[in-house]
């Protein structure tokens, strides 16, 4: 995307024959050349390099570096190749390299002056960020989306009991309301990092030229107002060269992702048990058994999660070993993160959908929400609260454990606990706590309902969850706002400067 070339700032000189912008007869050939050139990666930014190139040829007139009537041809010559479009582009290194050529055969060799005061290595690093900024709001509203569907499907389940597990093995009852606010809380935290993520990305490094700065009498701070960022990445070597904005986005989205990726594996797990049933929407059929219903978008989503984190993986390895100031690999390092950022956007829409039309079986999960002895923690609570060492409870429902079944229902399990309280303690259960105290906390519905410490699965204590969680959504859906409403007031301040050259 760009390389370390500080003569390329001379703006006199204009391309020649076949040659580009910036490499002329010396290096405009060779059999290395395909394998330099970004271009057509680099369509990814090709609206972000034409905004970079508005706002500092618009910087270059108001700080008498360059004429205004050059600059009001130059800015005509942007708009031109804007309308040709990406592929229409001569020839090129890069996108930097080809829009310039473009515009200096519209303009002649004045066009080269929009170069003045810069390298690519500043240029790239700013069409990046102005790029990515979009990619990371993209994300965290669908993360707002996503948790928006989780909050109303728990809504609508504050009291449908099912199975809790650890380990994969029935561990205590909650409610489906309390599981899915779980992954509301994981995905809260997700739109946090990718918000945060934001706004170290939205700061400009254009001005740093090469890495060194520039004689040129610039004024950064007014071309990061023009592009919508909030301030500039200041030590011009670093603003040149940093690509940790690029590894702290790519981890963000391999977390988001991992975070899906455990709320899909959770609902085929609960589509394999019948608990859960997909819509049609998000599930397919076999090829060749038609009875299948296959939950492939969930799957698939896992699998983004391991793209994901092998991009992250990636920025980190390759840009652990390189050297101040700019050097050539940083060319490999953002095209696939924002590939992957379109990936792991999509896959929250996906999963909130399917959240969002799933339809639960309350009375499946009702009747293996006591599977496993799920209750048996409840009872030693309830001995502990008696006044009986937790530790002694422990014993004594663990000595009970084995002799409970499944169809066991409370009075009959009751009884069982009593024999190895009696086994333990030389005394019946009885003696310390009432038999009806025991067979409710037994139940795997009363045994939710006692459970109401704050975040806990009972309902009231979810309802405060619930209001909590709505705020939180708003309160981010109104930060995305924010954000994308200064974008917007930057790119019509930004037309508004390039109209008065017309």
């Amino acid at each position: 995307m760009t390389d370390d070339d500080p003569d390329a700032s001379d703006a006199d000189e204009a391309a020649g024959g076949d040659d580009t912008a910036v490499r002329r007869e010396r290096f405009s050939g060779g059999p290395a050349r395909e394998f330099l050139s970004s271009l057509a990666a680099d369509a990814a930014i090709f609206e972000a390099d034409l905004a970079v190139d508005r706002a500092h040829t618009v910087m270059l007139a108001e700080q008498g570096i360059v004429d205004g009537g050059v600059a009001g041809e130059i800015l005509a010559g942007l708009d031109e190749v804007e309308a040709a479009g990406h592929g229409a582009l001569p020839d090129g290194e890069d996108v930097h390299e080809a829009i310039e050529t473009a515009v200096i055969d519209r303009v002649g060799p004045d066009g080269g002056r929009m170069h003045t005061a810069r390298s690519r290595n500043d240029e790239v690093a700013t069409c990046i960020r102005y790029r990515l900024r979009e990619d990371l709001l993209d994300a965290a509203e669908a993360t707002v989306a996503a948790r928006e569907a989780l909050v109303e499907v728990a809504e609508e389940h504050a009291e449908t009991v099912m199975p809790g597990y650890t380990h994969l093995q029935p561990a205590q009852p909650t409610t489906v309301a309390h599981y899915l606010l779980s992954y509301e809380g994981g995905l809260a935290r997700d739109t946090e990092r990718l918000l945060d993520a934001y706004d170290r990305v939205n700061r400009s490094p254009l001005g740093a030229a090469a890495f060194a700065g520039t004689p040129f009498d610039v004024d950064r701070d007014r071309t990061a107002e023009l592009l919508g960022f909030e301030g500039t990445v200041r030590n011009s070597m670093d603003a040149a060269s940093a690509r940790d904005f690029l590894a702290e986005t790519a981890t963000a989205l391999a977390t988001l992702a991992t975070t899906l990726s455990g709320l899909a594996e959770d609902l085929i797990v609960f589509s394999n048990k019948g608990v859960l049933g997909l819509a049609d929407a998000y599930a397919s059929t076999s090829s060749i058994m038609p009875q299948k219903k296959n939950p492939d978008t969930l799957e698939l989503t896992r699998g983004v999660a391991g793209d994901a984190i092998g991009e992250a993986t990636g920025t980190l390895s390759l840009l652990k070993g390189l050297p101040r100031a700019y050097n050539r690999d940083l060319q490999r390092a953002h095209a696939s993160v924002f590939d992957i950022a379109g990936d792991v956007r999509e896959a929250t829409e996906i999963a909130a959908g399917a959240v969002a039309t799933a339809e639960w079986d309350a009375d499946a999960l009702a009747a293996a929400a006591g599977e496993g002895f799920s209750t048996a923690t409840g009872v030693a609570d309830l001995l502990a609260m008696a006044g009986l060492p937790f530790r002694t409870a422990h014993e004594i429902v663990a000595s009970a454990a084995p002799a409970v079944g499944d169809g066991d229902g409370p009075a009959t399990a009751a009884a069982k606990v009593d024999e190895a309280a009696q086994a333990v303690l030389g005394e019946s259960l009885f003696e310390r706590v009432s038999r009806d105290e025991v067979e409710r906390v037994l139940d795997p519905a009363a045994s939710v309902a006692s459970r109401d410490s704050a975040g806990g699965p009972a309902p009231e204590a979810v309802a405060a969850d619930l209001t909590a969680a709505t705020a939180g959504i708003d309160a981010d859906a109104t930060a995305l706002d924010d954000r994308r409403e200064a974008l917007a007031a930057a790119a019509e301040a930004l037309d508004a400067e390039v109209a008065t050259y017309e």
